[in-house]
C-alpha cells in the first residue's frame, strides 16, 4: 500500500520526528563547543575527549541492527517514542556525572536513544507519502538536524556561562520528554489511519531480512561512501572542528562558535538548495550517481586544501566542506528506495550501520584512526613522536583524507545498479 498525507497531518508527522532530529544532531556535535568546559573540570586527554564522543557512535551504530527489525516488525512511532525515554534518562545521567566513566555512560544511552531519530522518520515516509517525494523529505530532515547542529554552536556558547553544560543537558533532557511524548500520542491516529500491515514484519521477515541486504553489491557501492566519506564527515562536524579552529587556525573560543555557526548555516542552506535541486537535475537527464560522485569529489577536495593552508581565512574551506557534503542524503535515500518498503527500515538501518558504527570499525578494524575516538588517539600519537600539535592535526586529517578518496574511486569504479537489490 502506497498511503499519502497531506495539510496539517502531513505537517505534524514531519514536525514530530524533526524535532527528534534535532535534538539528536544538537546532542551529536554539542562537544565540539562543550569540549574546554569538559577538559577544564573532568582533566580529559584528546583521546579522551575522543573516547567521550565516540561512546554516543558506538552506541548508535550497535543499535542498527536491531532497530531496523523494530522499525519493521512495531513502526516507527513506538519504536522512536520509546528510545527517546533511554536518551532523556542518558542526558540526565550525563548532566550528573563527575567523571569520564559517568559521562562515557551518559553519552552511550543518548546514542541508543536517538539512534531511530532519522530511521524512524524514513521508515514513517515511506510507508505514510509518495515515492516522489523521500528524496525531498530526507533533504528537509537534514535540514532539521542541522539547525540542531546550529543549536549547539553559539546558542550553546552563550548559554554555557549561564547555566553551565550541565544545565544544558538537564534542559535537553526535559525536551526529549516532550517530544517522546508528541510522537507516541500525536501520530497514533495517522499510524492506524495508513499502516497496512506491512510494519507487523510479517511476510518481510521470509523476504531476505538483513542477509538479502548485506549481499546486495548497490548496498556496498553506497554504504562504503557512508562508512568513510560521510563518516569522517560526522567526526570532524561533532568533535573536531572545534579543536581544528584553535589550535591549527589559531581561532579563539569566541571565534570558532561564530566560524561552527556559519559552516552549520551553510550546511543548512546546501541541504535546502539540494532537496530543491536534486529533483530537477534528475529530470532534466542529470545522472544521481554523478551528482554523488561530483558532491563527495567536493569533499575530499575541501579537506586536502586544509592541509595545505592555514591563513587567516583557511577557515572557509570548511564552508566548501559544508556545501558537498548535503549529497550523501541522496545516497541514503536510494539505498532505501533500492529495497520493497517492507524492508524500509532494516535497509536504512543496515546503511546507517556503516555510516555511524564507523567511529568504530575504523579505529578497531580497519585502524585509520579517522573518526572520533580514532582521531584523538592519532593526534596524541603524532605529538608523542614529536609533532607539533597542528602538524599532528594535519597528519590525522591527511589519513582521513586518504580514506575518503580510496572510498570515491570504489564508488566511482564500482557499476553496481539499484535494479541488483530488487529480486
Amino acid at each position: 500500500m502506497t498511503a499519502t498525507l497531506g495539510g496539517a497531518r502531513a505537517a505534524r508527522v514531519f514536525l514530530c520526528f524533526a524535532l527528534g532530529y534535532l535534538l539528536s544532531y544538537a546532542l551529536r556535535a554539542v562537544n565540539a563547543v562543550i569540549a574546554p568546559a569538559l577538559v577544564a573540570e573532568i582533566g580529559l586527554s584528546n583521546a579522551d575527549l575522543g573516547l567521550l564522543s565516540s561512546a554516543y557512535f558506538v552506541a548508535f551504530g550497535a543499535m542498527q541492527l536491531p532497530l531496523g527489525v523494530w522499525l519493521d516488525k512495531y513502526g516507527a512511532r513506538r519504536t522512536e517514542s520509546a528510545l527517546l525515554l533511554c536518551a532523556a534518562l542518558g542526558a540526565a545521567v550525563f548532566a550528573s556525572s563527575s567523571s569520564l566513566a559517568g559521562l562515557w555512560l551518559g553519552r552511550a544511552l543518548i546514542g541508543i536513544g536517538v539512534s531511530a531519530c532519522l530511521m524512524a522518520a524514513f521508515k514513517a515516509y515511506r510507508q505514510w507519502f509518495p515515492l516522489e517525494r523521500q528524496s525531498q523529505l530526507a533533504s528537509w530532515m537534514l535540514v532539521a538536524g542541522t539547525s540542531g547542529a546550529l543549536s549547539a554552536t553559539v546558542p550553546v556558547t552563550l548559554a554555557l556561562p549561564a547555566i553551565g553544560w550541565r544545565g544544558i543537558f538537564w534542559v535537553v533532557a526535559a525536551l526529549l520528554l516532550a517530544v517522546s511524548g508528541a510522537i507516541f500520542f500525536s501520530l497514533r491516529e495517522v499510524e492506524r489511519q495508513f499502516d497496512s500491515g506491512a510494519a507487523k514484519g510479517g511476510g518481510a521477515l521470509a523476504d531476505g531480512g538483513y542477509r538479502r541486504i548485506f549481499g546486495s553489491a548497490y548496498f556496498w557501492r553506497m554504504g562504503v561512501p557512508g562508512l568513510l566519506n560521510h563518516g569522517i564527515f560526522f567526526a570532524l562536524q561533532t568533535l573536531w572542528a572545534g579543536p581544528w579552529m584553535t589550535t591549527v587556525l589559531g581561532k579563539s573560543a569566541q571565534q570558532t562558535g561564530a566560524i561552527l555557526f556559519a559552516f552549520n548555516a551553510v550546511l543548512l542552506l546546501s541541504y535546502l538548495t539540494l532537496g530543491w535541486a536534486a529533483p530537477r537535475l534528475v529530470a532534466r537527464g542529470w545522472n544521481t550517481h554523478r551528482i554523488i560522485g561530483l558532491g563527495i569529489g567536493g569533499m575530499v577536495a575541501a579537506q586536502a586544501a586544509m592541509l595545505a593552508t592555514s591563513a587567516p581565512l583557511a577557515w572557509l574551506l570548511w564552508l566548501l566542506l559544508a556545501a558537498c557534503v548535503p549529497v550523501t542524503t541522496l545516497v541514503q535515500s536510494h539505498v532505501a528506495l533500492a529495497f520493497p518498503a517492507a524492508l524500509a527500515g532494516r535497509a536504512n538501518s543496515a546503511y546507517n550501520l556503516q555510516l555511524f558504527n564507523s567511529a568504530y570499525n575504523l579505529q578497531l578494524f580497519i585502524g585509520a584512526f579517522a573518526t572520533q575516538w580514532g582521531f584523538g588517539v592519532a593526534v596524541d600519537l603524532f605529538k608523542v613522536h614529536g609533532a607539533s600539535a597542528p602538524d599532528a592535526f594535519r597528519a590525522t586529517l591527511a589519513i582521513a583524507v586518504l580514506l575518503q578518496a580510496g572510498a570515491l574511486a570504489f564508488f566511482t569504479f564500482n557499476r553496481a545498479q539499484a535494479g541488483n537489490a530488487r529480486p
